[in-house]
């Protein structure tokens, strides 16, 4: 049974886990829309309201995605609380750089808006801080958007605690998006705290650590051709392999649980906080169907202790992000 939680203090009630529409890009190998509209079928079927898009996503492809999903199936709208961001952007020369100002982020949400073909957006991000803008004023620019009625609620992705709090003494911030898994614990190091302190959801993208924490690891074949993760320190040599032979362990306690692994580390990911909601994402229905069967997965003491001890905090090889990768998202611990 589906699971809810708030989307913020005072925020809609959501599905406890939500669609990660990176996947509706080529960002994880090729996608098409039959894929993505099959993966939100099933999403209206098991109850999973939440999308997380994002307008650089396949430049707009997975927007575009979800937009003729939503024209083909009247009322569907109704049933979904869609998230988008903005803020990252090109110079004439291909450079990436922020920009947070309102005319930057209400410019790139109105085109969210046209490739959804919706009014309103339920919340809009601000993709990556924009270091030399005061985060107080990046929250007035967002507030000023649901001010004109264009969204609904705002968040961050990937700040500090302390920017949470400044931001949150702007205006109210429904969501802050973070990497969290049990790959990936730096959050519990203040962001989850931060996040119950203020009434703030914690969004926690790559729950089951790009496929690590999966049945089924991308092999080093599949890695090498994806450019991102080709070039990221976890699934580089030696890494790729230790981290492969550590998570078999993992592997292993899910069996012997009579779960899928993929179910396992999304259940522990809702035992570590009311306000932690997971955005998995997939191409396919049935890896989608056992990420959500964590949400009906009741762990006990002993098993969270069990998990514990396959995969112990610090257990991972190679950072989460390289060097490149590193730039825009706040380090705080």
């Amino acid at each position: 049974m589906m699971q809810f939680r708030n989307m913020g203090k005072d925020g809609a009630k959501i599905s406890a886990i939500g669609v990660g529409a990176m996947s509706f890009s080529n960002f994880y190998g090729p996608t098409d829309e039959g894929q993505s509209h099959a993966i939100l079928d099933a999403a209206l079927e098991l109850g999973v309201s939440h999308i997380d898009t994002s307008n650089i996503y396949g430049m707009g492809k997975s927007e575009e995605a979800i937009g003729t999903f939503l024209a083909a199936r009247p009322g569907a709208r109704e049933q979904f609380h869609i998230a988008t961001k903005g803020g990252i952007t090109r110079d004439a020369d291909g450079n990436r750089y922020y920009d947070n100002s309102l005319a930057h982020l209400e410019a790139e949400l109105d085109k969210s808006l046209t490739r959804m073909g919706i009014d309103c957006v339920d919340l809009m991000y601000i993709h990556r801080r924009q270091a030399d803008m005061p985060i107080e004023e990046a929250a007035g620019n967002l507030a000023a958007l649901v001010k004109k009625g264009k969204a609904r609620g705002i968040g961050f992705s990937e700040i500090a605690p302390s920017s949470l709090r400044r931001a949150a003494a702007e205006h109210p911030v429904a969501a802050v998006q973070s990497e969290y898994s049990l790959s990936t614990r730096a959050p519990e190091l203040g962001l989850v705290q931060a996040c119950a302190e203020l009434g703030t959801a914690l969004v926690a993208f790559s729950p089951v650590g790009r496929s690590l924490l999966t049945d089924h690891p991308l092999a080093k074949e599949a890695v090498a051709e994806l450019p991102f993760l080709s070039g990221n320190p976890r699934f580089m040599e030696p890494n790729l392999s230790a981290n492969l032979e550590i998570t078999d362990r993992f592997r292993a306690l899910a069996a012997e649980m009579g779960a899928p692994a993929a179910a396992v580390a999304i259940a522990w990911l809702l035992h570590r906080g009311e306000h932690v909601i997971p955005i998995p994402g997939t191409r396919s229905v049935e890896h989608f169907r056992e990420l959500v069967a964590g949400c009906g997965l009741a762990l006990t003491e002993a098993d969270m202790a069990r998990i514990e001890q396959v995969l112990p905090v610090g257990w991972a090889h190679g950072d989460r992000y390289n060097e490149g990768q590193w730039v825009g998202p706040e380090r705080f611990c």
